[in-house]
């Protein structure tokens, strides 16, 4: 497994090592103490799997929890996505920014969005199949989300030919990061 950093430090991109040959490919996708020693640097257990199917266009997030908070080790299976995750740790030296990724069934890259930040992914093919495991369980209770085209985040969607994204309706009422509950 290759480790890559990105602007964000806690923020990584890992390449699975990927055996191929006529007869299709081999990848080990989760190793707890290769991510623990080369991602984290600590103690890390996921609680929960997650799978979504969606069309081009699709635009899901940023979202994140105030209680609970997730950490999202993310990749996709089928198809291609950006993939976005926000610093909203209100002491970082990072806070506001942002990392942006393509996470594809052909480049097998996934990518580790720890706790402390919200995240959200663009469909860029024609559909797409994202998995992801998380750190801590969902609650819907404590979830909250910042509106995709936050004019002070800016992020640099790359918005296809057909218009505007799709929102869910919790999406198209999410709201600018200075009015949200930052962790």
């Amino acid at each position: 497994m290759k480790v890559i950093d990105t602007t964000i430090p806690d923020v990584k991109i890992i390449e699975p090592a990927v055996y191929g040959d006529e007869r299709g490919f081999f990848m080990e996708t989760w190793n707890q103490q290769k991510f623990e020693e080369l991602v984290t640097g600590k103690p890390t257990s996921f609680v929960q799997d997650n799978h979504s199917k969606s069309k081009q266009g699709i635009l899901r997030g940023l979202h994140y929890q105030t209680e609970n908070t997730q950490g999202k080790l993310v990749r996709v299976v089928s198809g291609e996505v950006f993939d976005v995750a926000v610093d909203i740790r209100k002491d970082s030296t990072t806070f506001g920014q942002w990392v942006g990724v393509y996470l594809s069934a052909e480049n097998k890259r996934q990518l580790w969005v720890p706790e402390g930040f919200a995240h959200g992914f663009y469909v860029t093919s024609d559909e797409a199949e994202f998995v992801y495991k998380c750190t801590d369980y969902y609650n819907p209770d404590a979830e909250y989300c910042i509106i995709w085209n936050d004019e002070e985040i800016k992020i640099k969607w790359p918005i296809s030919g057909i218009g505007m994204p799709h929102l869910s309706q919790k999406d198209g009422q999410a709201t600018r990061l200075k009015d949200n509950v930052c962790l």
